[in-house]
């Protein structure tokens, strides 16, 4: 007896459909998180990892956003920019100045522990004006006072809404941060707790 003829399998969505969720509040999340997963972290980061992390914690920030240093520096802490960033966490002399480091002799902005704790400083500030880590890192990289207003413009208070009106640089930065703290920290985007002031 013949057999009947197996039914038409359903056609796969296309790849560029395959989105993640996290994806749909974070533009290019999935290509930095595919690029994470295929690049090695930096070798230097073993030596300084157990330094960033006691210094995130003392701030009250997860310290699984350390991996802020890879996206900045690669943790280079002489690092420095022609703008003039500097230090694992780039950090600009104002910026630095307004943290309670010294940018002149010596440049705290190279030592290990109080840039990181400096770091953890402003990220916990910003994530304390805006609600959530896409939208501090954002404030991060392009600055607290262009993403406020942002935000006002444009009437929302999510990533999401202001992503397409930040800084090219900005709209990959976020990403990719969230991306390295997904592979190397383990913990995803939505999950990344708030800070405890203790």
């Amino acid at each position: 007896k013949p057999q009947p003829a197996p039914l038409p399998r359903k056609p796969s969505a296309p790849i560029e459909n395959r989105k993640s969720k996290i994806e749909n509040f974070l533009p290019h999340y999935d290509f930095f998180l595919a690029r994470a997963r295929t690049t090695p972290a930096p070798g230097r980061a073993a030596a300084l990892l157990p330094v960033l992390r006691a210094a995130f914690i003392a701030e009250g920030v997860p310290p699984e956003l350390v991996w802020l240093a890879e996206a900045e520096s690669t943790f280079n802490p002489g690092a420095r920019s022609p703008v003039g960033a500097r230090g694992l966490y780039q950090l600009m002399p104002e910026t630095a100045r307004g943290l309670g480091l010294s940018t002149f002799l010596p440049d705290n902005r190279t030592d290990p522990e109080k840039s990181a704790r400096a770091a953890a400083r402003l990220l916990r500030t910003n994530y304390e004006n805006f609600g959530s880590w896409p939208l501090a890192l954002a404030a991060y990289n392009a600055g607290a006072g262009r993403v406020t207003r942002l935000l006002e413009k444009t009437s929302t208070k999510t990533y999401a809404g202001i992503a397409s009106a930040l800084p090219a640089e900005t709209r990959l930065y976020v990403p990719k941060v969230c991306a390295l703290v997904a592979v190397r920290g383990g913990v995803s985007p939505e999950k990344i707790p708030a800070p405890n002031r203790g």
